[in-house]
């Protein structure tokens, strides 16, 4: 554990770091999901749109 001590003898403990790791670019059928889910969205949202017009 890494700690330092300060004036007074107090300890101060820091964190242990995560690994660090590089992202991967997204495959093609990700790529193909995430259209979908942002469509599926879209459509959700304007049909939400049109009944709160529609009641109001």
């Amino acid at each position: 554990m890494r700690y330092t001590v300060e004036d007074g003898g107090r300890l101060n403990n820091y964190a242990v770091e995560p690994k660090m790791y590089q992202a991967e670019p997204p495959s093609t059928s990700q790529k193909r999901n995430y259209l979908i889910l942002g469509t599926v969205g879209v459509v959700l949202v304007g049909l939400l749109v049109v009944v709160a017009a529609s009641v109001s």
